[in-house]
């Protein structure tokens, strides 16, 4: 859960939360499963625990990724 106590993040603030990315990356993820969006009547959002699972993925691929690089890239 982010640092504010929220579980559902409306995506604007998804995407800042993201650093930034645009309108259609983040419907990207949400449409490769990356994301989790759900809908309250006619708002979606963003879940907090699937934002924070996705940095945790990416963290651990680039953890890997410099792990496996046989130059010690840091």
């Amino acid at each position: 859960m982010d640092s504010t106590g929220k579980r559902l993040v409306a995506i604007p603030d998804a995407r800042h939360n993201l650093g930034g990315i645009g309108h259609t990356t983040i419907y990207d993820l949400i449409n490769r499963g990356e994301l989790t969006k759900v809908n309250i009547g006619r708002r979606s959002f963003i879940t907090a625990e699937s934002i924070a699972a996705y940095v945790d993925r990416l963290n651990d691929a680039n953890t890997m990724r410099h792990t496996d690089d046989p130059r010690g890239a840091a």
